[in-house]
Formats: C-alpha cells, sequence, structure tokens
C-alpha cells in the first residue's frame, strides 16, 4: 500500500475506478474536469492544477495523491492548498475517494493516515477537513485520524448538515 502522485501505470484501474463513480453518480469531481478524455490528460490536469495554472474558475491550487495497492487504483485525495470562505464552511482543506469496490475495506482511513505526513511536510500545522453528517463512513475515518470536532453548518433545505473537524499535524501520537 502506498500513496503517491498520479502515475499512468495505474490508467486501466483509474479507469474503472472512474467508471464505478460514474455508475453511482459519485463522478462530479471528474465531470468538473470536463471529463479528460485520457487518464494521461488527467494527470497533466491535476498538475497544472497543483501549479495554480488552468484552474476552474473558483477553483483553489490543490496536490493530488493516490492510493495504490499492488498494481491497483484504491482512491484519490485532493490537498487544496488555500480556504476560500466557501472551503473554510463547507469543502475543507482535504477531497478524497475510495472507488467503491473497495470501500468498508479501511482503505480511507489509510488514505487519510498516508496524506496527513505529506501535509505537514508541505508546512501545514493543521487541516479541515469535512463531512456530510449521514456520512457515518467518513466521520469515522476523520475521527481516527485525529479529528476534533470544530461545529456544524446548515448546507440548505433538505440537505445534512456538514461537519467540520481540525486535524493537528503536529501532536506525537
Amino acid at each position: 500500500m502506498k500513496l503517491m502522485k498520479p502515475d499512468i501505470k495505474y490508467s486501466r484501474s483509474f479507469v474503472q475506478a472512474v467508471e464505478e463513480l460514474r455508475l453511482r453518480q459519485e463522478d462530479s469531481f471528474f465531470r468538473a474536469f470536463g471529463r479528460p478524455l485520457t487518464v494521461d490528460q488527467y494527470i497533466k490536469l491535476t498538475e497544472k492544477h497543483a501549479q495554480k495554472k488552468d484552474l476552474p474558475q473558483g477553483w483553489v491550487p490543490y496536490a493530488t495523491f493516490w492510493l495504490v495497492d499492488e498494481d491497483e487504483f484504491i482512491g484519490e485525495l485532493h490537498f487544496r492548498y488555500v480556504l476560500t470562505n466557501y472551503l473554510r464552511n463547507y469543502g475543507g482543506h482535504i477531497g478524497y475517494t475510495i472507488r467503491p469496490s473497495m470501500r468498508n475495506k479501511g482503505y480511507g482511513k489509510q488514505l487519510l493516515a498516508l496524506a496527513l505526513p505529506k501535509i505537514q511536510e508541505l508546512g501545514y500545522s493543521k487541516v479541515l477537513v469535512t463531512c456530510d453528517e449521514t456520512n457515518i463512513a467518513s466521520k469515522k475515518i476523520i475521527e481516527a485520524n485525529g479529528g476534533a470536532f470544530h461545529q456544524a453548518n446548515a448546507q440548505g433545505k433538505n440537505m445534512p448538515q456538514k461537519l467540520l473537524y481540525w486535524i493537528d499535524l503536529n501532536t506525537d501520537s
């Protein structure tokens, strides 16, 4: 199991994962990109975004990490370098997903755990991670990685509250 920058070597399983997400209508992140036609295009686009280039309107620069196990893409994490007002109240520094066929196996917890030291190496001492109050799995992942509940924000009528957690990266736990 390793956390790494996106790599074309994992194209086959990455494409399978995106299709799994599409079938569950959980591919909004990839749709926001304009659905890059190839994995290579996707990787190049995330590299540009990390360098503040070609960002969609309203987006902030971010780093992309892939969780892979042997030759299989398991999940993806994006670390946003700055918090806009929206991210401060709803989105946080970190967004992640585990492909549907690999959920409920502990990979989400590992993905976040492996990312936190890398984020600390970037000079951050704490990060904001959020989830919907109805997303019990994500809530458990955040709390297992040291997330301290900060507050819940309303998202609108018939929407679950957004739970905000801070993770202190300077602890020796």
